[in-house]
């Protein structure tokens, strides 16, 4: 699981992105947040949940540089947000 920190870690993205998305992060509760972005059922464990979360955001971030009409920064931000917290999640876990 350390390898997913890491590649998450070495994400580079928009300062304006990130900064929203470490604003949104105090107010990101799993139980609610994350069935929104992976759907309802069972949630995954921290780990699997941000694989997941970062292949969505990959597309995503494929579709801002490439100026996509059917990107939308607020779903951008809202998986940021949701990345930072199953990452912290995740952290903890590990550490414990």
């Amino acid at each position: 699981m350390n390898d997913i920190l890491s590649h998450m870690a070495a994400l580079r993205r928009p300062r304006l992105l990130i900064h929203a998305a470490r604003f949104g992060l105090m107010e990101y509760r799993r139980n609610t947040h994350l069935p929104r972005h992976l759907g309802m059922g069972t949630l995954p464990r921290s780990g699997p949940a941000l694989m997941r979360l970062m292949d969505m955001e990959l597309i995503l971030e494929s579709q801002r540089t490439h100026r996509d009409a059917g990107y939308s920064a607020e779903r951008h931000v809202e998986i940021l947000i949701a990345m930072m917290g199953e990452a912290r999640l995740l952290r903890a876990s590990l550490s414990a």
